[in-house]
């Protein structure tokens, strides 16, 4: 059985708010990525991507987000991931928690929205 990722989209203080649920993986992560990449591609610079419900993430999953990174950082952005320490852990086996910007909460994440 394959758990798909779902999940919602809000937008708060000029900001894009994506809140998801599942898994993002080899399966989920191209569409994951092209709705993510078309926001920004129509100028969307401040974007959090809510992965605290998320219950398994993968290297296609991480290598979504380094891309989205390297798409948001040219029109002055910035992509902040609310993070669970399953997706922590994840990320801190390969080295790019300094890289992401991971965020505890929502709060925390909506508090450095310049």
């Amino acid at each position: 059985m394959t758990v798909s990722l779902r999940g919602t989209r809000e937008v708060r203080k000029n900001c894009q708010i994506f809140h998801l649920l599942g898994q993002l993986d080899a399966f989920s992560e191209p569409t994951f990525q092209k709705v993510i990449l078309s926001y920004v591609k129509e100028g969307a610079n401040q974007i959090i991507l809510d992965l605290s419900q998320i219950d398994f993430i993968d290297s296609s999953g991480l290598g979504a987000l380094v891309r989205i990174v390297k798409a948001i950082e040219p029109i002055k952005g910035k992509l902040q991931i609310v993070t669970n320490p399953r997706v922590t852990q994840t990320v801190k086996m390969v080295r790019l928690e300094k890289f992401l910007n991971l965020r505890n909460s929502l709060d925390e994440a909506l508090a450095d929205i310049s």
